[in-house]
């Protein structure tokens, strides 16, 4: 899920980027004094974007691909404590011990 988070963030930053290089290209002549001047703003803000884009796209993934997780694990659960699966349960072990 941190994975496909990642790439999501990464992918829409690239774009932004990509999409301000052709729109600022009149900046051109001035890159030099810009960044050497407004460098730490410029990295302070592209961290907390990264951070407020990643966050945003970890909880889409989390909303729409893990509809149907709660239910699931409690099928996994009820299997285990009846007992119809392979997988013995840890605390079935440790009773038995």
């Amino acid at each position: 899920m941190i994975p496909n988070a990642l790439l999501m963030t990464v992918a829409v930053l690239l774009g932004l980027s990509f999409w301000l290089m052709d729109e600022l290209k009149f900046f051109i002549p001035y890159k030099a004094v810009l960044f050497e001047a407004y460098r730490t703003p410029i990295l302070i803000y592209i961290a907390a974007l990264f951070v407020n884009v990643f966050a945003g796209a970890f909880a889409l993934i989390r909303k729409f691909f893990l509809k149907d997780t709660g239910r699931k694990l409690l099928h996994l659960d009820k299997q285990l404590h009846v007992g119809e699966t392979s997988i013995p349960a840890p605390w079935l072990e440790e009773e038995s011990n």
